[in-house]
């Protein structure tokens, strides 16, 4: 792969971010929020990445300042038995905000083209060690679509089938039964045409959301998109957007 692939589709935009200022950034991420009434702030509140040195991608419970100690390990506990050699879920962005008077976080998961999805489940390690973090990862996933499907019927979230989509919507609702206002964005980068040799730009939002709904379709209920779910108290939010950020490449 030649060194301008590497910086094409969502990895420029993710630099492009990287480059604004912080008033500028913490306004759009919370312009991106809407209307979930979370606020970014520029002077107190983290984000992740944040600068080019850094991976793209987040594991909140790995970093400072998204969680407090015992929330991260509630949420490590909750997904893994063993640790060594294990992942978690990891972000495009992280943020901190408030949401009503109430810390939170901004989830992003961000796609440039339409074959940036795969329908395929978690493959199942040979290892013993392994193995145990399989079961627990499926009894995870299974904790989180029952609990969702109490407050909106028609979930049908699992390890054994789109689990890059499933996890994310798994540690939405974890982190909001822990008390954790949280939104889940969807993010469509537009006009990303230098990733047309591997799927199709989306052109405008409506080619985003149309996707990424029938990516989810049968296993997230449509009425669960874009307002503000009550999981024992706690706000949660499942949002779709599109951001357009000009690139060139050669």
């Amino acid at each position: 792969m030649m060194q301008s692939d590497k910086l094409r589709g969502s990895v420029s935009r993710f630099l492009l971010l990287n480059a604004l200022s912080r008033v500028q950034i913490a306004n759009l991420l919370t312009k991106l929020a809407s209307p979930s009434g979370a606020s970014v702030s520029y002077v107190t509140d983290i984000w992740l990445p944040k600068d080019l040195r850094q991976s793209r991608e987040v594991r909140i419970e790995c970093e400072k300042g998204f969680l407090k100690a015992g929330e991260s390990e509630a949420l490590k506990a909750w997904w893994l038995v063993n640790r060594r050699g294990a992942n978690t879920p990891n972000w495009d962005i992280a943020s901190a905000c408030m949401i009503n008077g109430a810390k939170g976080l901004i989830l992003v998961e961000a796609k440039a083209h339409d074959k940036g999805f795969s329908p395929k489940g978690k493959h199942k390690p040979a290892t013993p060690n392994g193995q145990e973090n399989h079961k627990r990862i499926g009894g995870a996933i299974q904790q989180a679509n029952d609990g969702l499907n109490k407050v909106v019927p028609g979930w049908s979230l699992s390890r054994d089938t789109h689990y890059q989509l499933c996890n994310r919507f798994a540690w939405a609702w974890k982190l909001a039964s822990l008390g954790i206002p949280t939104i889940l964005i969807y993010l469509g980068f537009l006009n990303a045409t230098e990733m047309s040799h591997q799927g199709q730009p989306f052109t405008n939002a409506a080619d985003w959301e149309c996707c990424i709904r029938s990516h989810a379709k049968g296993i997230v209920p449509e009425y669960a998109w874009e307002r503000k779910l009550d999981i024992g108290g706690t706000p949660l939010w499942f949002l779709v957007r599109t951001l357009e950020l000009s690139f060139d490449l050669p």
